[in-house]
């Protein structure tokens, strides 16, 4: 009977760790595309404030020559 059980606990046990890995797996790849979508918005940001410093910077310019 020992024969018998000590198997079945290993097998099941075993599969708790591959059930567990891909848990890991999955939670993994969501977090890298999170952190991709994170940067991409990053990114899209700084392009979005470069903008409106160059806005700010020709407005401001405009306001100087005007002001002569």
């Amino acid at each position: 009977m020992r024969q018998i059980i000590i198997p079945l606990a290993v097998a099941a046990l075993a599969g708790c760790g591959v059930e567990t890995a891909s848990t890991a797996a999955t939670a993994a790849a969501a977090k890298k595309q999170e952190i991709e979508q994170g940067k991409k918005t990053m990114e899209q940001m700084q392009q979005n404030i470069g903008k409106a410093m160059e806005q700010t910077q020709q407005s401001a310019e405009r306001a100087d020559e005007a002001a002569k």
